[in-house]
């Protein structure tokens, strides 16, 4: 275990510069992330939060607009810009709700998968690269680090997708 530790130094003593290198890691990375997907995006004249709704879409078909927003936090009107430009597009679908008439349930058109399943083969690839360049031990400790930083109620959202295994 102590080979896992950086310089040999123990995980819960961390030096501010040690931290800023993370931070600063995490900026990058995330950088990387996202360029693929923002190039993809870029010859749909869409942005992030579109990609982000349909990520979701996808991973909980028939969710909820409500529900989305809790998962996304974003305002109802940001939403529903990128909603009805997603829906005009012919990428999701708006279901009226069987029990409740007020909610509306999302759900991808086959358009819309093909979308979601470009942007997320470009972040899978990624992932897998560096995954795959670190190893296991690594990837288990980056996922539980991920989760550490996740707030209470967003690491709810996170564990129910998990659950899901959609």
């Amino acid at each position: 275990m102590q080979e896992a530790r950086s310089g040999g130094e123990a995980l819960l003593f961390l030096t501010d510069e040690q931290l800023r290198k993370g931070i600063e890691a995490m900026f990058f990375a995330y950088r990387g992330f996202t360029a693929d997907p923002d190039r993809i995006l870029n010859n749909y004249a869409y942005g992030r939060a579109h990609h982000r709704a349909v990520h979701f879409i996808h991973r909980s078909p028939g969710t909820t607009v409500n529900n989305l927003l809790g998962i996304l936090g974003v305002t109802k009107q940001s939403l529903n810009r990128v909603l009805r430009t997603l829906i005009t597009d012919g990428l999701v679908e708006s279901r009226v709700g069987t029990k409740d008439k007020r909610e509306r349930h999302l759900f991808l058109t086959d358009e819309g998968a093909t979308l979601e399943r470009e942007l997320s083969g470009a972040q899978r690839k990624r992932m897998r690269d560096a995954y795959r360049a670190v190893g296991p031990d690594a990837v288990a400790g980056f996922r539980e680090v991920l989760e550490a930083m996740m707030e209470p109620e967003l690491r709810r959202y996170f564990k129910a997708l998990k659950d899901a295994q959609t």
